[in-house]
């Protein structure tokens, strides 16, 4: 159903709820007296064919829209229906509790409109359903109240506690992926989208651009006004560059008051041109007690190629671009470096400015 994890077992869990209803409402054919011969007798055990029928294509393709589970969760209320309305007593051998398998189907994998027209039909299948079973109207309303209030309470409670799961989910992915303090990206983040990023930039022939930022004289300003003032230089950093980069960029704080931003870029030019932007937006970000500080910017490129591990590329590329960063800070700080690095060979080669030996290092990699 495409809105989490748990909506790729739709699919698997109505069938086997389906092929156990089947199951289930057969037994019932082997009971002398209980399906009686004729027209219903026959329309019984078409229904039971039915869901047979049904399960099959779910069981397959292991994945249904949320439209086919409504559809779904409606055909279970109307065949219980069919089945009480078939047996010779539906007080006795077909209970409303026949629709828990739809109750709670419709509880845990529909929208909040698709549940709610579902409890509405719940009261009404179980009228017609208990309709010849009861000689009084206030019995059969007493049954019908009891039975429909019992089942929609019991999956409006499994409808809410989906739902408080679902937020709690939510909260928690939020907070793995999150810096908590400036509401940026965080390094775990950075490292699930380097597989991504990697493979749309071999697709479409571009560029891979890593781009370290490190706020100048940072210690010095949180020695001199304390760590709040820091956390809110921080902060206005955050909003400058979150508004300074492009939709399809990733930003991170990867610790302190170091920052990584992953894009896709033509050329070397443009990576300069975006390492400028957010140089500058750096540059004029301010805290209400008017605060503010530089950064030194340092900017590495690649060509992705086949046959390299995406997320290790993609850290010996921001390993590059930390390495021009110390270069920019060597320089005066407040400053774009991108050391140029010569064309690569068939061997791994180590680019300019990087102490040591560079194992591994991508094919094409450029600056």
């Amino acid at each position: 159903m495409g809105r989490g994890p748990e909506h790729r077992v739709a699919g698997p869990t109505i069938a086997v709820l389906l092929l156990l209803g089947a199951c289930m409402g057969t037994v019932n054919l082997f009971v002398p007296g209980m399906v009686p011969d004729g027209t219903r007798r026959w329309v019984y055990a078409g229904t039971m064919a039915l869901l047979v029928l049904a399960a099959v294509p779910l069981a397959l393709r292991r994945r249904v829209t949320p439209n086919h589970t409504f559809g779904l969760v409606l055909l279970g209320d109307l065949i219980y229906v069919v089945v009480a309305l078939s047996i010779t007593d539906a007080a006795l051998y077909a209970t409303p509790l026949m629709l828990l398998f739809a109750s709670f189907v419709a509880a845990w994998f529909l929208g909040r409109w698709q549940f709610v027209v579902n409890l509405l039909v719940t009261p009404i299948a179980c009228l017609v359903a208990m309709w010849q079973s009861y000689d009084s109207p206030a019995g059969l309303a007493v049954q019908v109240v009891v039975s429909a209030g019992v089942l929609d309470a019991t999956s409006l409670g499994v409808f809410v506690l989906r739902r408080r799961i679902e937020r709690l989910l939510q909260e928690t992915r939020a907070l793995s992926s999150t810096d908590p303090l400036t509401g940026l990206y965080n390094r775990r983040y950075l490292a699930e989208q380097a597989p991504r990023m990697w493979r749309q930039a071999r697709r479409d022939g571009l560029r891979l651009a890593a781009l370290v930022l490190d706020l100048d004289h940072f210690k010095q300003l949180n020695d001199a006004h304390g760590h709040a003032t820091g956390d809110a230089v921080l902060r206005a950093v955050a909003g400058s560059l979150a508004a300074g980069v492009r939709p399809a960029d990733v930003l991170a704080r990867t610790g302190g008051e170091e920052l990584v931003v992953l894009g896709l870029v033509g050329d070397a030019a443009e990576a300069g041109q975006l390492a400028e932007r957010l140089r500058a937006a750096v540059a004029s970000s301010r805290t209400d007690d008017g605060h503010s500080v530089t950064a030194s910017v340092g900017v590495a490129l690649v060509r992705p190629i086949d046959g390299e591990d995406p997320r290790e590329a993609v850290w010996r590329l921001i390993d590059r671009a930390d390495v021009a960063m110390y270069e920019a800070k060597q320089q005066g700080r407040d400053r774009v470096s991108a050391p140029q690095v010569p064309h690569p060979r068939p061997a791994p080669e180590q680019p300019e400015g990087c102490p040591g030996p560079l194992p591994g290092s991508p094919a094409t990699d450029v600056a």
